[in-house]
């Protein structure tokens, strides 16, 4: 199902009627307002990491003793095919993608960051979950909202809905290189609760959080980066987190197993000209657990490159090629982390991107083979094939 010029208007007026109903209510309620151009370099929240890029003049509003806020968001409509669908799953999807406002003071020992709407959060090789289900099913309609405390620029302590340090790839659609999550991603936590210390030292910054992993409610996990800016071009980090605990219950964001685990990343990205390219390795690991009813450890391992090129002015292209194998067997009981214990899977993205001023749209193919799998718990009406094509086209305005 694609979007006709008409839906693309209508996704593009309501980026500028929430603009305009954004400067209505401020200068109804006798708050200045402005743009700023000198911002782009401030507002680094949500991270992005291309080929989209944040409008360079977003909101400003001079709350008075509060200080200079700054409002943006974006508005994007989602709409892919797939074969091999799930029983429950559809080979056709139109959905709202993002429907979202940031709002952010960036300076400042007391400074603050809320995102608040509706989104999708698309994935390989996983059922396609629209934004309502998502919305109810994972972090709520503020997905991601924090104070934080900046006594000098090179320490803060966050607190609140923190997006994970964990993995190579952020949680919304418009902050990566890809417009779906990857196979790795799914192995790894989102959006947690919790309280985050980061301190930066020259070229290398740690960061410590105590938080609730797999968004469980329960502070039970300890995540922990740290990353050394060589140069430049070249970033290398070293990721880990785990449940130093025990959690005894699964939600839709909670995976019992995941969630009772260890997972660990390294990470380098170099960047040169119009390349960008970020191999990360991945290791994680889920100990038994009788009481849990985790009888036999498991664990799984992959690797990832991470690709984007930008062509011209407005056009990118960005690719991901991806492999990722679990332990075990369905035989011994072993829990299943893929697509059956003992299952492996590699997955191949390519997205053009196109974006002029505050419009974008990009279009996406994905292949994913997986072998060793487990009937039951892969691909078709039967959950018995072992490969997913899907084609997805996303657009709209980051305004």
């Amino acid at each position: 199902m694609d979007f006709e010029a008409r839906g693309i208007s209508a996704i593009i007026k309501t980026g500028q009627a929430m603009k305009k109903w954004l400067l209505g209510t401020a200068a109804a309620a006798g708050v200045a307002l402005g743009t700023d151009a000198a911002s782009a370099a401030a507002l680094s929240t949500p991270s992005m990491s291309g080929p989209l890029a944040a409008n360079p003049n977003p909101i400003s509003l001079d709350a008075g003793p509060v200080g200079k806020i700054y409002v943006d968001g974006i508005v994007s409509g989602l709409g892919f095919w797939q074969d091999d669908h799930v029983p429950g799953d559809q080979a056709w999807h139109a959905d709202l993608g993002n429907g979202q406002i940031f709002v952010q003071k960036t300076d400042g020992w007391l400074q603050f960051y809320v995102q608040a709407g509706a989104y999708s959060l698309p994935s390989l090789g996983t059922p396609y979950l629209n934004a309502g289900d998502t919305i109810s099913d994972t972090f709520g309609a503020v997905p991601v909202a924090y104070a934080k405390l900046a006594p000098t620029d090179n320490f803060s302590i966050e607190a609140g809905k923190l997006p994970t340090l964990v993995g190579d790839e952020y949680t919304f659609t418009f902050e990566n290189m890809d417009i779906e999550r990857g196979l790795l991603w799914n192995q790894e936590p989102a959006v947690s609760r919790g309280v985050q210390a980061n301190y930066t030292a020259g070229p290398v910054s740690f960061a410590l959080s105590w938080n609730d992993g797999f968004y469980s409610d329960r502070l039970n996990w300890l995540s922990g980066s740290a990353a050394w800016t060589i140069d430049s071009s070249n970033t290398l980090s070293l990721i880990g987190g785990g449940n130093i605990g025990h959690t005894g219950y699964s939600t839709f964001a909670t995976p019992l197993a995941q969630n009772n685990g260890n997972i660990f990343n390294l990470i380098y990205t170099w960047t040169s000209g119009p390349w960008t390219v970020s191999p990360y390795g991945q290791f994680a690991n889920v100990p038994d657990n009788a009481g849990l009813g985790i009888t036999h450890s498991v664990s799984s391992t992959g690797g990832a490159v991470l690709v984007s090129y930008s062509v011209n002015d407005d056009w990118k292209v960005a690719a991901r090629g991806e492999y990722i194998s679990s332990s075990g067997n369905s035989l011994a009981g072993t829990p299943n982390l893929l697509y059956g214990p003992g299952s492996n899977a590699w997955s191949l993205t390519i997205t053009p991107t196109y974006q002029h001023g505050i419009f974008f749209a990009r279009g996406e193919a994905s292949y994913v083979g997986a072998g060793d799998t487990t009937p039951g718990f892969a691909f078709g009406p039967n959950l018995d094939r072992t490969s997913q094509v899907r084609l997805v086209l996303e657009t709209g305005v980051l305004f």
